[in-house]
């Protein structure tokens, strides 16, 4: 990748960051330490399972978050390279 991919990169993640809603969601998994449901971490930020669905999307877009699928549930969990690669140090501030 060119370091103008890279930084084309990085604007993406921080266009995606900028959002409240989405670092709460980062925060909650960063400190569960484990694969959540969108159902899981709604009622822990008190907000609807599809909201936060259609912010795992955004944060799926740009490599923050993976979903794997089981049945009819979606696991959710932090994507650590990603922000190692990017954001070295960012999930220590939340």
């Amino acid at each position: 990748m060119t370091i103008e991919q890279e930084d084309l990169k990085r604007a993406e993640i921080f266009k995606v960051l900028s959002d409240t809603n989405r670092l709460s969601i980062i925060r909650v998994l960063n400190h569960s330490d484990r694969e959540m449901t969108c159902g899981e971490v709604g009622k822990s930020l008190n907000v609807s399972k599809s909201t936060v669905s259609y912010h795992f999307k955004i944060l799926r877009s740009v490599g923050l978050t993976n979903t794997r699928k089981e049945a009819q549930s979606k696991y959710l969990s932090l994507n650590h390279q990603t922000f190692n690669h990017y954001l070295p140090g960012f999930l220590d501030t939340l």
